[in-house]
């Protein structure tokens, strides 16, 4: 398992209505890619930004691309760039990666869609109850980045704290992306609105 399997899992089975926006979950899956790969010292950091590392063999597709997105030639990425690179649609190759694996099912009442003409399910499986086992046990990068998508039912009020320097400025990173990405979307809406009340006369 990898973080971002298990932020998806928790995603999926912690969700309330509505569901994470997919492109905060996007931003947040980016982030956990990041960690692990900090934690595989596949990358460092030089302030904020990725400088790669060795390539060391991964066993997850969607971690082995994230490696090998990279720039490899100074000047670096920044983390909150390469997030807004990295993060385009992610959450949807997750998923289905999840759907290929069986770890998703059709369903008739859950909340959350693959598709606009289905509704899926996690099914009971090894990696869903290691996802459910990590989250319950307060794990604080799962906890920080869950939070970063709205799912914080357990920790509002108690951010959990992170030791790692490299891995606190990714997660910080992450909410600063889910901001602003929050704010542009916010800023479409009313510019939406007063458009539409030009046309109405109002």
């Amino acid at each position: 398992m990898t973080t971002p399997r298990d932020l998806l899992i928790v995603a999926i089975d912690m969700a309330s209505s509505p569901p994470p926006e997919r492109g905060e979950l996007s931003l947040a899956l980016a982030g956990a890619e990041l960690i692990d790969l900090l934690d595989a010292q596949a990358v460092t950091l030089e302030g904020d930004h990725i400088v790669p590392g060795y390539r060391p063999a991964i066993a997850d597709r969607l971690l082995e691309e994230a490696a090998s997105s990279f720039a490899r030639q100074a000047p670096y990425e920044s983390v909150g760039d390469w997030l807004w690179r990295r993060g385009r649609g992610l959450s949807a190759a997750y998923l289905a990666v999840l759907e290929a694996e069986g770890q998703l099912t059709r369903g008739r009442r859950r909340r959350w869609g693959l598709s606009r003409t289905g509704q899926t399910e996690l099914v009971d499986s090894l990696d869903r109850r290691l996802a459910a086992n990590r989250w319950t046990s307060d794990e604080p990068i799962l906890a920080v980045l869950a939070a970063a998508v709205g799912i914080d039912d357990r920790r509002t009020g108690n951010s959990p704290s992170v030791a790692d320097d490299a891995v606190a400025t990714v997660l910080a990173a992450v909410h600063d992306a889910v901001r602003e990405l929050e704010a542009e979307r916010q800023r479409r809406a009313i510019e939406g609105a007063a458009f539409d009340n030009i046309w109405r006369g109002e």
